[in-house]
C-alpha cells in the first residue's frame, strides 16, 4: 500500500490551485474502517483507494472523513495522473461505487467520461430549506437558470444565482449537514453563477465530506454540463469552464465538454502536494 497526496484541477504556474485528494494504491488489504481510518487522517474532502490495479483497469472507492461515497471527481483526476506516472496504459476503466468511469489519462492530466446524468425540477418545500441553510433569498436566484437537482455520479442541489451572491454566501454549516444527512446527499451543494456563455463560478458547501466549503467538484461539474443540456443552455456540441475555490484559497479550473448526447467529460490537471 502507498499512500499519495495530489491536487487536482490546478490552474497553470500556481501552487496553491486545486482541490488535495488522497491517492491509496494497491488498497487489496484495507478494511473499510482502515480506510475510513486514512480519508479522516488525511483529512481531504476525499481520498481514493485502487485495488486490482492492471494497465487498463482498476477498482475504485471513495472516502471521505466521515464515510464512503460512491464518487469522486478531483479525487479521479489524481488517481488517473498517479496510474499514468506508474505506467498506466492511455485509458483505464475505473470500476467505482456509481459505475464504470473511463478515464484518459497522462502525467499531467486526465479526462474522466461521468457516468449517466440526470436532471430533475427542484423547488417548492424544499428548495425553501434549502436557501435557507444556505441564508439566500428567492430574489438571490439566477431567474434564468431554474435550480435543480443534478447527478453526475453523486446527487447535487444546483442553486444558479445572480451576480454578486457568490461573493457574500456564508451558509449555515450546520443547517446544511442536517439537510444532508436527512436527504442523503453525499455530493456538494454548488452554488452557481454564469459569468459568460462558457464561463461559471462555483462555491460548493460540503459539511457532509468533513469540510466547509470544497475547492473543485468534477462529478458537480458533469451534472451541470447535463443541466445546460438538457435546457438548452448551450450550442452543441459545447465546452464550458467551471471556476471554483478562490475563496477557500485553492482556487480551481474545470473544463466540462458537452456532447449532444451522451456522457458528459470532465479534465483537470493535477500535480503532488
Amino acid at each position: 500500500m502507498r499512500i499519495l497526496r495530489f491536487r487536482a484541477f490546478t490552474r497553470p504556474g500556481d501552487p496553491t490551485s486545486g482541490n488535495p485528494a488522497g491517492v491509496v494504491l494497491d488498497a487489496e488489504s484495507l478494511s473499510d474502517a482502515d480506510m475510513l481510518g486514512i480519508a479522516a487522517d488525511l483529512g481531504f474532502s476525499e481520498t481514493a483507494f485502487l485495488s486490482a490495479i492492471e494497465p487498463d483497469a482498476a477498482r475504485v472507492r471513495y472516502f471521505t472523513p466521515r464515510a464512503e461515497i460512491a464518487f469522486c471527481g478531483h479525487a479521479t483526476i489524481a488517481s488517473g495522473v498517479a496510474l499514468a506516472r506508474e505506467g498506466a496504459g492511455s485509458t483505464v476503466a475505473f470500476t467505482t461505487n456509481a459505475g464504470v468511469v473511463p478515464v484518459a489519462v497522462s502525467p499531467e492530466r486526465a479526462t474522466l467520461t461521468a457516468v449517466e446524468t440526470s436532471v430533475e425540477p427542484l423547488g417548492g418545500v424544499l428548495l425553501a430549506e434549502l436557501l435557507d441553510a444556505l441564508r439566500l433569498e428567492t430574489t438571490d436566484l439566477d431567474p434564468m437558470l431554474p435550480p435543480a437537482f443534478i447527478r453526475g455520479g453523486n446527487p447535487h442541489p444546483l442553486v444558479p444565482v445572480a451576480a454578486g451572491v457568490l461573493g457574500r454566501l456564508d451558509h449555515d454549516a450546520d443547517a446544511v449537514l442536517r439537510l444532508q444527512d436527512r436527504k442523503g446527499w453525499d455530493g456538494t451543494i454548488p452554488v452557481v453563477h454564469r459569468i459568460s456563455a462558457d464561463r461559471f463560478a462555483s462555491r460548493n458547501p460540503f459539511p457532509r465530506g468533513g469540510i466547509r466549503e470544497d475547492p473543485a467538484t468534477g462529478s458537480a461539474a458533469a451534472g451541470l454540463g447535463a443541466y445546460l443540456r438538457q435546457h438548452g443552455l448551450v450550442t452543441m456540441p459545447a465546452e464550458v469552464t467551471v471556476e471554483q475555490g478562490a475563496e477557500t484559497g485553492r482556487p480551481s479550473s474545470i473544463l466540462v465538454s458537452i456532447p449532444p448526447e451522451g456522457r458528459i467529460r470532465v479534465t483537470g490537471s493535477a500535480e503532488t502536494l
